[in-house]
């Protein structure tokens, strides 16, 4: 698995803007924008980066680092976020996200944390980079196996 960096998207979505470049419909129905544009189920990180440029990272492994290094798998060339800043973890009840002994920690939803199950929605602080956590359940368009089920 190749690095991540900001500037490196697995998914891009625009962003509705007025003639001035501020966002019509809020700070972040760019989220909204990156689900409805998914096709494949799945749980992912998504940030926007500066120039409003938006990438999600698929998260697949079990482990997933997050930091400085160049051996982080999400990487932010920034002296804000540590070289091992933060992991995510794949458990049977889900996943973590743990601090990796940061100086400036980690943050969900506003909370300081040394570890925390990630819910669909969640925002995790990193330095000053805000990713929000989507868990995509199905992909557009498809019937839930339930109800496919129902009508066979």
């Amino acid at each position: 698995m190749e690095a991540w960096e900001p500037d490196q998207t697995t998914a891009q979505v625009g962003v509705s803007t007025e003639g001035d470049g501020r966002e019509v419909t809020g700070d972040l129905a760019w989220i909204g924008e990156l689900r409805e544009g998914m096709d494949e189920p799945g749980q992912y990180l998504a940030y926007r980066g500066s120039d409003d440029q938006v990438s999600a990272f698929t998260l697949e492994r079990e482990w997933t680092r997050i930091g400085r290094s160049l051996a982080a798998d999400i990487r932010f060339d920034d002296p804000t976020v540590s070289r091992r800043h933060a992991l995510i973890v794949r458990q049977p009840d889900g996943l973590r996200v743990l601090d990796d002994r940061s100086l400036n920690g980690v943050f969900v939803n506003g909370e300081r944390v040394e570890w925390s199950t990630l819910a669909d929605g969640d925002e995790i602080v990193i330095g000053r980079h805000h990713l929000h956590f989507c868990d995509v359940s199905r992909a557009r368009g498809m019937r839930p196996i339930t109800e496919a089920a129902d009508r066979v």
